[in-house]
């Protein structure tokens, strides 16, 4: 799991809600009669760690059942090690990594549908062309790295199916610094809409460029990794106000699966002596819903057999707090529920008002909307 690097802010809160349900499960007996003991290492955010450590959890820890750690760049180099061994792999929030391989044991924890590069993006552009006028250029900025590359590629997709016109297209160093000279190039096409696919360094230097540069653009945002974690809400503050972003939960009144306010009540009043993001809300209830998923499907099959608990997952039903899942064969969601949601009305860095309904506006999907977008993005600032 990243517990260091750029992929820590969620890599940790990842852990934590994996541990609380080892310690659910532990405390009503265990599984099959035995504790729950969990091995890990900190991969440091660098995919290159991933395969040693691996290697050493199986060969040298010995455990029973291997699980991804967070965010594509680093579950992809752990895809050949579980296929090579035959292993039940489950990702976690891993962007379509079984499309080439269609291992049916892989399964992912990610709620993006059986078209995830489709559905990663496609909400921002159904705001967008929902509005009036509709936007009839975009921009497309990616980190050159492989989550906001495949991203892209999905982006490029939606923007033809829209009709749009694109009139930049760039990928930039993940290692970049400074975000202005992409923002004012940006600037120099004129687009309707901007399109950005980042992890959280470069999320928050693109939003600081964008308010320095005063990006005038209808709308502003995409699948942005790290506007979501709580200690980048609070740093950026009112500089979020009009991005549209792509989210999986947030505390609005159209989301309220069952027991997933118990869980994140229990996540915050855990989190708050620790180093971790303190609210909890983007990835810790699909970290305990992977488990529970899993957990399932070892007292269905009753056993550790890698090939039944596939079997088993493919063809049922796994009840969780981030509600009722199944998988397609390449162990995707069956049913997509990528959300778009709209930061609005921040007035300063203080974590209480992001606890509130209505800082987290969701615009789509249309059956879990919770109001309406701020447009252009100049208004909602």
């Amino acid at each position: 799991m990243a517990l260091t690097g750029g992929l820590a802010v969620n890599g940790k809160p990842a852990l934590l809600a994996t541990q609380i349900w080892a310690e659910d499960v532990n405390a009503k007996g265990g599984l099959l009669g035995r504790k729950i003991e969990l091995v890990f290492y900190d991969d440091q955010s660098n995919p290159s760690t991933v395969p040693g450590l691996y290697t050493k959890l199986l060969d040298v820890d010995k455990v029973d059942l291997v699980m991804s750690g967070y965010a594509t760049n680093t579950v992809a180099p752990a895809m050949p090690i579980a296929m090579q061994r035959n292993l039940l792999f489950f990702s976690l929030f891993c962007l379509a990594l079984n499309e080439e391989f269609h291992y049916p044991r892989y399964f992912s924890m990610l709620p993006l549908g059986p078209q995830p590069k489709i559905a990663i993006s496609k909400g921002f552009f159904d705001v967008a062309m929902a509005q009036t006028p509709k936007p009839k250029t975009v921009a497309i900025a990616a980190a050159d790295a492989e989550f906001a590359q495949r991203v892209a590629e999905g982006a490029r997709a939606n923007v033809k199916a829209a009709g749009l016109t694109i009139v930049y297209d760039r990928s930039y160093p993940p290692t970049t610094v400074d975000y202005t000279p992409i923002v004012r190039a940006i600037q120099a096409t004129n687009p309707d809409i901007v399109f950005v696919g980042s992890y959280p360094p470069d999320s928050v230097g693109m939003v600081r460029a964008a308010r320095e540069v005063g990006l005038k653009t209808n709308q502003f945002g995409g699948a942005m990794v790290g506007l979501q974690a709580t200690s980048i809400k609070t740093q950026l503050g009112p500089l979020l106000n009009g991005i549209v972003y792509q989210e999986f939960w947030v505390p609005e009144p159209t989301l309220k699966f069952p027991g997933i306010e118990a869980f994140i009540a229990r996540y915050q009043a855990r989190a708050a002596s620790g180093d971790v993001d303190l609210l909890g809300y983007f990835i810790p209830p699909y970290a305990y819903a992977r488990m529970q998923a899993l957990a399932q499907a070892i007292e269905a099959t009753g056993g550790l057999d890698q090939g039944k608990l596939a079997d088993w997952l493919h063809k049922n039903v796994v009840k969780t707090v981030a509600g009722d899942i199944t998988f397609n064969a390449d162990g995707e969601w069956s049913k997509e529920r990528a959300l778009f949601a709209q930061f609005q009305g921040i007035k300063n860095n203080d974590i209480d008002q992001f606890r509130k309904v209505g800082t987290h506006v969701v615009l789509a999907p249309a059956e879990y909307s919770s109001g309406k977008v701020i447009a252009p993005y100049g208004k909602a600032q």
